[in-house]
């Protein structure tokens, strides 16, 4: 079963790694065409979307990075090797999601404030296109995203980046028929707000697991009680549950046996316990069945 999951687990980030890279080569050169057709047009919406998908491009590099980087070997100076970074990416991936935010908003109040003219015909060729490379790349990354919140982070960087192109056609194609560009400003705000609900759950959870919280779908009290109840084991404290990447959880513990004897049996349980329950690193302090706490100790 071990053996199944490593290979499964390195099909995954095979996968993905493929799937971001080819979104990074789509992105950038989408970036090199509309931002030529925003210079040839005159497009400030064109051109400023463009420095959007570039730091889009960066999020994408960042996610790959940090990915590689989970496979860097443990060493006596980082003992869980660079797993760590993939939380610390998101995190930075949710910052960056916000201050595209805030820049879109920024920039469309400007536009409310001091309209310009725009070319909708050439907006909307281009924001079309932008629809088909940023959607091919948002899906290639809906499965991983359900399973890794940096994988998350770049999906929703990627369905962000659809809903902009969507809401630049349809102000193009508004704009063309009844020249009223006051409607660019205002789907961007609209755009802007619906993106800032996804983005602030991923700052959200993002610093809950910098903070070394406990990871989503994992209850630590039913831990406690499916380790208390494994044959053997007396008691359970001290228990601290972590993540050690945006894949891997760890776990550390104290165990009070009521047989000594059947140490390495009852931890091997345990450990296999905690498998399943997604908890792959695990560190267990092991003592008598006489040993006593203080109830606050126990606790711990």
């Amino acid at each position: 079963m071990a053996h199944h999951h490593h290979h499964h687990h390195h099909y995954q980030l095979s996968t993905i790694n493929c799937q971001l890279t080819i979104g990074i080569i789509l992105n950038l050169v989408f970036v090199v065409v509309e931002a030529v057709v925003g210079l040839v047009s005159g497009s400030m919406s064109l051109l400023s979307d463009a420095g959007h998908n570039l730091s889009d491009v960066f999020s994408l590099a960042l996610v790959l990075v940090g990915l590689r980087l989970t496979r860097v070997a443990p060493t006596l100076r980082y003992s869980y090797g660079l797993r760590r970074s993939t939380v610390l990416i998101s995190l930075a991936n949710a910052v960056i999601l916000l201050i595209a935010v805030g820049a879109i908003i920024v920039e469309s109040i400007e536009r409310m404030v001091h309209p310009t003219t725009v070319d909708g015909t050439s907006v909307m060729i281009t924001a079309g296109i932008g629809i088909v490379i940023n959607g091919i790349t948002t899906l290639m990354l809906m499965r991983g995203q359900q399973h890794d919140l940096n994988v998350r982070g770049a999906f929703l960087h990627m369905a962000a980046d659809t809903l902009v192109s969507v809401g630049v056609v349809v102000s193009g194609w508004v704009i063309s028929i009844t020249a009223w560009h006051l409607i660019d400003p205002i789907l961007s705000v609209i755009i802007a707000l619906v993106i800032l609900v996804g983005t602030w759950r991923l700052l959200a959870d993002s610093l809950h697991l910098s903070l070394d919280g406990t990871p989503d779908g994992i209850d630590p009290e039913a831990i406690r009680q499916g380790i208390a109840e494994i044959e053997g084991v007396d008691d359970v404290h001290h228990i601290h549950i972590r993540a050690i990447s945006t894949t891997e959880n760890a776990l550390t513990a104290h165990l009070r046996l009521a047989d000594l004897s059947t140490m390495e049996q009852t931890k091997h349980v345990v450990k296999e316990y905690l498998h399943s329950q997604n908890i792959t690193h695990t560190t267990l302090e092991i003592e008598a069945a006489d040993s006593h706490c203080e109830e606050r100790d126990c606790r711990g």
